[in-house]
């Protein structure tokens, strides 16, 4: 079952075009809703507005610039090197290689029904990878959930994506595990995909697209020295401390606060 292209038995009923053609579909909705969102919400204006105003800063140079952009690319992007709870980090890492697994071997299997059936596998792996980190995440690891009390069956609109990934990746699997063809399981399938893939402009979708730049611009404004006018992790600096609004914290210890740390938020 592991190995073999679940898209394969689809033939007998749809066209490979069908299919084929649903995917280019889902393509070019992924980059209307983008482009919608960097228009809809300002992510362009807010990156060159950031560019314009570090214009004066001290200029990073090539070298630099690369160094900036492998740490970004290793430590933020391939790393989820924003997580510092080790739990999320590990679930999102699940998520991310997952889906990136999912969506490419589907296509794969779609593209070329005779693919080797690795293919199929990673198809596989993939499926499951988004069912145990978006799974493990939903009932335990958010904030909501885990440090709030709330249910975990408490919906809201920014669950659109975490949720329609989990029932596409769901309904993928128990489709294909009931011996693929068109049905039911079939339809319910198509219809969480296509939620997941028209839903960009209304989910965190694109997210994924602009954390690899707010990271690598982080990392720029912290070498030029603007910081994105934000303090730095130091005081010992007359002009970091003028960047903190309140005097309290002008001459504050920097440990002070991390009180919060030393045990898990479960007051509720």
């Amino acid at each position: 079952m592991f190995s073999i292209n679940p898209f394969a038995a689809l033939s007998a009923t749809l066209s490979p075009a069908v299919m084929q053609g649903y995917v280019i579909v889902m393509i070019v909705l992924v980059a209307v809703g983008t482009l919608y969102e960097v228009v809809h919400k300002g992510s362009a204006r807010y990156f060159f507005r950031t560019m314009r105003k570090a214009k004066d800063a001290r200029p990073v140079g090539g070298g630099e610039l690369v160094s900036i952009a492998v740490q970004t690319a290793v430590v933020d992007v391939l790393a989820s090197g924003e997580f510092c709870n080790a739990k999320r980090r590990i679930a999102h890492l699940l998520g991310m290689y997952g889906f990136v697994l999912y969506v490419l071997a589907t296509a794969v299997l779609v593209f070329n029904p005779t693919a080797s059936a690795i293919w199929a596998q990673l198809w596989w792996l993939g499926g499951l990878m988004v069912c145990a980190g978006g799974y493990w995440f939903w009932f335990f690891i958010r904030v909501d959930v885990a440090a709030e009390g709330s249910s975990p069956f408490r919906l809201m609109k920014a669950d659109l994506f975490i949720l329609s990934m989990l029932a596409s990746a769901t309904l993928g699997l128990l489709w294909a595990g009931s011996g693929g063809g068109v049905g039911v399981l079939f339809g319910l399938y198509i219809l969480a995909t296509t939620v997941l893939f028209a839903g960009v402009p209304w989910s965190k979708f694109a997210h994924m697209f602009f954390k690899p730049a707010a990271a690598f611009e982080k990392r720029i404004t912290r070498a030029n020295g603007t910081a994105e006018n934000l303090p730095l992790q130091t005081r010992d600096d007359p002009e970091q401390q003028k960047r903190h609004s309140m005097e309290l914290l002008q001459d504050a210890p920097m440990n002070m606060g991390l009180g919060i740390k030393r045990e898990a938020p479960r007051h509720y």
